[in-house]
């Protein structure tokens, strides 16, 4: 817990005004039956009516000051609590925001989600009951045995008593409660994740009628949340009675003593009195105390799941320091450019031993060093490089990418080929370090992709998933995700080679608002509008991940044609034939081996695997009647 008390920082004096004035409202609160003691012991006795006036007044003074500190109290309370919730849940989603796709897997969307809502406020509503009352509640109860003491040593012992044996009982169902605390937030996560998987599912669930089965499943879940919640409930609510059925028997023996007492004049009956308003300020703060402790306890196990997140490392480091411009430079330092202004790259290689001029045709010609070979040399540093690349999924059995090694040059474009779970998408998942290689490595304009700082690959390498994801807001705030200063004609430009035009124009231009997910647009407008998202930031590197899947032929056609017309790296990964048949090269994968690499003639000839995949969409009859 003491990880939490640090978020607190920025509000020390908040988180210290708030218990004293709660503390000064209780001492105020304990001078209370003090004055109706003399009320009744002396004011009524004499007739003294001005006495009493003024004894009355105290009291009125006193609640009154009680009054302001308490609304003090609460104010800094308030603004604590709510600073301190603020500053984890930002902690925490920044937290979240760097993990990488493996903890993502592995934690699972529906906890991440209940730890950043639910139980961050759970643990705002304890830190703020924690300010007003952790401290009032036992102040009032030993206070209360203190000032019995002022009064009558005897009757005082029957405090001491009294109080440790509560101690041992809110004691005992604290420690009870906080772990089936932590259980319920556990059950929360389930519901959460079903009711999103519902949510999320809801057109799948209606087309096979199976409504009744997910409201079954829904309330076999829910049962369960309300079977622990009542369980811990019936536990947390023996504090009331228990702490009640304590209190009244110490109040039965004071009074019967404190009437004994009275009778042979050792004490007065105001003072009876008085000692009975203490043991009624016990019983007060002790069920306040028992909600106290639920709260807390609640929190606590809240805080421990907050913790739980906060304390697993993310899994991928970041090297520090800028890459300028997407110019190469090797870590190794045996290869650097220098990026001149008339567009040429003038690169120094293996301690000056020769010198090359980068040109913008994307020929590289060199210079032997020492006058060795004053030959020019075409050369060229691949745009992607993997060599020997293992991948290993966490908690996984198997390998899902096997010792898969090929390059890719700058201006070539790349077809990924394979049946389902072959691992292509694991494949291209590397290049922009969506996970890291187990083994082996990939590296990206000769740099490895472990060794760019953070933010930077994304400068080289867009990625178009699977998946197309949209955010609520316009047309022009998602295309900006790709490139922050994008001007309107650069977004068109973008927008008519995924051939994503007439999606704009038929919805009324750029400030269109797109709801969550995209859900006002058909798959295939989702799907050209991620490329154009892609695009827009004017990638090296760019990778489609079966991102044309829902494309009619003409268009995925004329998308790629388009594309490929860019001065820049492509992947398309796809299990149409038709779409990377005329890729640069091919790589075909089988249960996560490489099973072929080269252009279309070369694997209709050489490869059985790519010839099945072929066949199996053009068939040979078709073919030889076109």
């Amino acid at each position: 817990m003491k990880k939490l008390i640090g978020y607190l920082k920025g509000y020390e004096v908040e988180s210290i005004l708030a218990p004293l004035f709660k503390m000064l409202e209780a001492l105020l609160d304990l001078f209370v039956p003090i004055v109706v003691a003399k009320i009744i012991d002396v004011g009524i006795p004499s007739g003294d009516k001005a006495h009493i006036i003024k004894l009355v007044l105290l009291m009125v003074l006193l609640a009154l000051l009680g009054l302001a500190s308490s609304i003090t109290a609460q104010f800094f309370a308030a603004k604590a609590s709510v600073g301190f919730s603020t500053a984890l849940r930002k902690r925490l989603f920044c937290h979240i925001e760097n993990f990488s796709c493996s903890e993502l897997d592995t934690l699972g969307g529906n906890t991440l989600i209940t730890r950043l809502t639910s139980d961050i406020l759970q643990v705002q509503t304890g830190v703020n009951m924690t300010l007003r009352l952790l401290l009032r509640s036992p102040f009032i109860v030993f206070g209360s045995m203190i000032m019995a003491f002022t009064i009558d040593f005897k009757l005082a012992m029957i405090f001491v008593v009294t109080i440790p044996v509560l101690s041992l009982v809110v004691y005992g169902i604290m420690i009870i409660s906080i772990p089936l605390y932590k259980k319920v937030q556990a059950s929360l996560d389930s519901i959460l994740g079903k009711t999103r998987e519902n949510l999320t599912g809801v057109r799948v669930v209606r087309a096979f009628c199976k409504e009744k089965q997910e409201i079954e499943a829904f309330d076999e879940r829910n049962d369960k949340l309300t079977r622990i919640n009542e369980f811990v409930g019936r536990i947390s609510a023996l504090l009331n009675p228990v702490t009640f059925l304590l209190i009244n028997i110490a109040t039965i023996v004071l009074i019967y003593n404190g009437a004994i007492r009275v009778n042979v004049g050792d004490v007065g009956q105001g003072e009876v009195v008085a000692l009975y308003n203490y043991m009624a300020q016990m019983i007060i703060e002790l069920v306040k105390l028992s909600s106290l402790i639920i709260t807390i306890n609640r929190g606590l196990a809240c805080g421990e799941r907050v913790l739980a997140v906060l304390d697993i490392d993310p899994g991928m480091k970041y090297k520090d320091g800028p890459w300028v411009d997407g110019v190469v430079d090797s870590v190794s330092g045996s290869v650097c450019g220098l990026h001149n202004t008339d567009g040429t790259d003038a690169w120094f290689a293996g301690e000056g031993l020769s010198l090359g001029l980068h040109n913008t045709d994307a020929t590289d010609f060199w210079i032997g060093g020492d006058g060795a070979d004053s030959g020019l040399h075409k050369t060229s540093i691949p745009a992607v490089e993997f060599d020997h690349v293992c991948l290993t999924y966490a908690h996984a059995g198997a390998e899902s990418l096997s010792d898969i090694s090929f390059t890719a040059y700058e201006g070539e474009t790349i077809g990924v080929i394979g049946g389902t779970g072959s691992g292509k998408s694991s494949l291209v998942n590397l290049i922009p370090r969506f996970y890291d290689a187990t083994k082996g490595s990939v590296k990206v304009f000769g740099r490895d992709v472990k060794d760019y700082p953070r933010g930077d690959l994304s400068k080289v390498v867009s990625i178009v998933l699977q998946k197309a994801v949209l955010f609520k807001g316009s047309i022009r705030a998602n295309m900006k995700m790709g490139k922050e200063d994008a001007t309107d004609s650069e977004i068109y430009k973008a927008l008519e080679i995924a051939q994503a035009l007439d999606v704009v124009k038929s919805k009324g231009g750029l400030d269109h608002d797109i709801n969550q997910g995209g859900r006002n647009l058909s798959g295939g407008q989702r799907q050209r509008l991620t490329i154009a998202r892609a695009l827009v930031a004017d990638p090296k590197i760019l990778i489609m991940d079966d991102s044309a899947s829902a494309l009619d032929f003409a268009t995925d056609a004329a998308l790629r044609k388009a594309v490929g017309k860019l001065p820049m790296t492509v992947f398309i990964v796809s299990q149409r034939a038709s779409s990377v048949m005329n890729a640069d090269k091919i790589i075909v994968l089988d249960d996560g081996e490489l099973k072929g690499l080269g252009s279309h003639d070369e694997l209709m000839k050489d490869n059985e695997i790519y010839r099945e995949i072929y066949y199996s969409q053009f068939p040979p009859e078709r073919k030889e009647g076109a």
